[in-house]
């Protein structure tokens, strides 16, 4: 059932007013449930939202995706001056990413401070902080003075002891870790060294998209446009961040709101930037995905903007559909649908191989894992599945599924002859 007719039902006349929560949750709920199931088992999904609507989108996300791959609630500081107009005097500067998956990948761990000054064969290493984070009634064992065995010098303790119990750190002494200041005052250090290092990935901070405001988004448009076709845009800059979290080279990114193609510019440049192959699939309902979505990626790909703002063309393709007539219409196949284009449809949901060329002219749509696939259907008469049409089939298979209106054979007929009957339109599988 289309989208607009089911929410009609869903929330009543006031369909068109969506301000109210529980219409928007009836909007947003079956999208994220299909989402849900193009997600990859390994995939990310990430939403963003605002202040409104951000508690019952967690609600909601947590029922389909689950609580276990809940990751982050990203908070992203989308504008970068003040809003003096709020009737609360209070200027809404941020909006949030929701975070549904395993994992992310971290930063970059930045190693530039490991240096080896004193030759040491351990190899690089940098001073890192020893001082403690517990009170001494938390943990007592944390809460000793410190003395450098070979000058005697007494650093004490600090507010919050050290990071290391006794034995621990006189195993650092004993390895030569310890940085000593010549004075009491000073306060030790342990030498770091790289090769500890546990990967070369960092924690990512909740904190997103340093410098990355809706005026960068608005400054694009103008450098691919000329003017400004959508308010508060998300910068490149963003979405171009968080492909980095959640894809490798060869990852397939959906944005479902395609909006004015900021996806789909952000993986073009990070294609670009490391030589990966990320495909995009952009989905968009409003009247300008042709004239304004796609045009952007068309320019991305081949350049835009003038003089010192010229930006050069990424490279890359892609292609674009509009989508076609509902399969259904009140429960029954829509007739204007070509029964070729029906049979091809049946083909790749049952098996979800691509079907070949010339395939639907015939009942028979082939053989897939030794199972041989039959659609008979006639559109201005009902079929039947029994045994005359039985012996119309010469095709030999382990198994048989067939679709038809009705089925006169019995059921240990087919079980001993394994054949499966699906009956049309109850039994096709729609999206």
């Amino acid at each position: 059932m289309p989208t607009l007719n089911w929410l009609g039902k869903a929330v009543g006349r006031e369909l068109e007013d969506l301000s109210r929560h529980d219409k928007w949750l009836c909007m947003m709920y079956p999208r994220l449930r299909l989402l849900h199931r193009l997600l990859a088992q390994d995939g990310v999904i990430f939403v963003s939202i605002d202040d409104v609507e951000v508690t019952n989108l967690r609600l909601i996300m947590d029922e389909i995706f689950g609580k276990h791959r809940f990751i982050a609630q990203l908070i992203w500081k989308s504008r970068q001056n003040k809003d003096n107009r709020n009737i609360t005097n209070v200027s809404i500067d941020h909006e949030y990413v929701l975070c549904y998956g395993q994992q992310l990948r971290g930063c970059l761990r930045k190693t530039d401070q490991y240096k080896n000054p004193d030759n040491d064969p351990r190899g690089p290493w940098t001073s890192a902080n020893m001082a403690g984070l517990a009170t001494e009634e938390a943990r007592p064992n944390l809460h000793y003075d410190l003395v450098d065995p070979n000058t005697g010098i007494n650093y004490g303790r600090p507010i919050k002891g050290w990071r290391y119990d006794r034995n621990t750190m006189a195993k650092l002494i004993a390895d030569n870790r310890i940085l000593w200041p010549p004075t009491p005052q000073g306060r030790p250090r342990k030498k770091q060294f790289l090769s500890e290092l546990s990967g070369e990935y960092t924690g990512y901070s909740s904190i997103i998209g340093e410098d990355f405001y809706t005026r960068n988004g608005t400054n694009e448009q103008l450098q691919i446009w000329g003017e400004v076709k959508f308010d508060f845009p998300k910068s490149v800059g963003l979405i171009q961040e968080l492909l980095e979290q959640a894809t490798d080279k060869d990852s397939i990114i959906l944005d479902s709101f395609a909006g004015s193609g900021t996806t789909a510019h952000a993986v073009l440049n990070l294609n670009k930037k490391d030589g990966g192959n990320r495909k995009f699939i952009l989905i968009e309902m409003m009247d300008y995905a042709e004239t304004i979505t796609a045009e952007r990626v068309r320019r991305v790909i081949s350049g835009y903007g003038e003089g010192k703002n010229v930006a050069s063309g990424t490279g890359g393709g892609f292609d674009f559909y509009e989508i076609g007539a509902p399969l259904m219409e009140n429960g029954v196949l829509n007739e204007n649908i070509s029964t070729a284009k029906i049979r091809r449809y049946v083909w790749y949901m049952e098996t979800h191989d691509v079907p070949m060329e010339g395939m639907g002219e015939e009942d028979f749509l082939g053989i897939f894992q030794q199972t041989a696939y039959y659609f008979h259907y006639r559109p201005k008469e009902a079929t039947l599945l029994d045994e005359d049409y039985l012996a119309t089939i010469t095709e030999k298979a382990e198994s048989y599924v067939i679709y038809a209106d009705r089925c006169l054979l019995s059921e240990e007929f087919m079980v001993r002859h394994h054949i499966v009957f699906k009956k049309i339109p109850r039994d096709i599988a729609v999206l």
